[in-house]
């Protein structure tokens, strides 16, 4: 259980360095809004593009895959359907269904799993499937509801094409399977940027953490309860229902799509919100509280199927 228990102390101490920023006021009343652009228009397309473009693309049609794929799936869906009867808007609802599906796969998951699954690869397949399907599909809703750009339809239409995050997912996607090989002095750069995307999200969050309620007793307490259980709970439930019941996976290959599908939402999912105005006390309380709860989530997974 160390790495996990490592993985969620690096993560909440960044967080903490963010809060106590934010309460000293160090980077002035717009530094957790230019940490959020910094994060999405630059960043996290950088990590996006180096990670994907180096990652093997046969992970695609394992079945770890369409059982990630297929949680992910009946959580967000969950989600949806219920926003849709209360009425929670489609910015609200969109971001709630992320927060419900959308996992830690990066700054969390690979550590956990290098040292819980032993092979940090394992975590590819969830990694693909948000930044190459999830991603893309979530900021197109989000941008042709009216949060994101406006103009005429067609041009909203080709937002995939403009958004940062999408078109470092895609890009990185393509240099994979055509199988160019990046030189040196050409990817140094890129990473070097695609580093700060992890601490600038955490520290946007963090700063938004001061002066804000204890999460899930505010307007958006059902939203939010609501994720946090589908996340924390419903999803990897399914996960494990799937991979048993009909892929057949049993032993440590079980183990793996569970754990990974345990993963708390996110942080870049506040990003998203912070970037559209819309979902954001819904996404930071999401992320907040997953976190925390997939402490004992894990270590349960670990223990029952370990």
């Amino acid at each position: 259980m160390q790495g996990v228990l490592t993985g969620f102390a690096v993560i909440a101490v960044v967080i903490a360095v963010g809060y106590v920023l934010g309460r000293r006021g160090s980077l002035g009343d717009q530094g957790r809004e230019v940490l959020t652009r910094l994060a999405f228009q630059v960043a996290t397309p950088a990590l996006l593009f180096t990670t994907l473009a180096r990652a093997d693309l046969s992970v695609v049609f394992s079945s770890r895959l369409l059982v990630t794929a297929m949680s992910t799936v009946a959580a967000a869906g969950v989600f949806t359907a219920v926003g849709v009867v209360r009425g929670w808007g489609v910015g609200r609802t969109t971001i709630g269904a992320l927060c419900s599906g959308y996992v830690n796969s990066g700054n969390l998951g690979i550590p956990i799993a290098a040292y819980v699954l032993g092979d940090a690869s394992l975590v590819a397949p969830v990694l693909l499937f948000q930044q190459i399907v999830v991603t893309p599909v979530a900021l197109t809703v989000l941008d042709l509801s009216g949060a994101g750009e406006k103009g005429p339809l067609w041009r909203r239409l080709l937002t995939p094409l403009r958004n940062p995050v999408a078109v470092g997912a895609l890009s990185g996607v393509l240099v994979s399977a055509t199988g160019v090989r990046l030189a040196g002095p050409v990817l140094q750069p890129l990473t070097l940027i695609a580093d700060m995307s992890v601490p600038a999200v955490l520290l946007a969050f963090g700063i938004a953490l001061r002066g804000s309620a204890a999460p899930g007793r505010g307007p958006d307490r059902h939203p939010v309860l609501l994720s946090v259980a589908l996340k924390s709970v419903g999803q990897p439930v399914a996960a494990w229902a799937l991979a048993a019941g009909v892929f057949g996976l049993h032993g440590a290959a079980l183990l793996d799509v569970v754990v990974t599908s345990a993963l708390p939402a996110a942080q870049n999912l506040f990003t998203y919100a912070s970037r559209y105005r819309t979902g954001e006390t819904l996404a930071r309380e999401s992320v907040l509280l997953s976190t925390i709860l997939a402490v004992p989530v894990l270590v349960a997974v670990a223990a029952l199927l370990g």
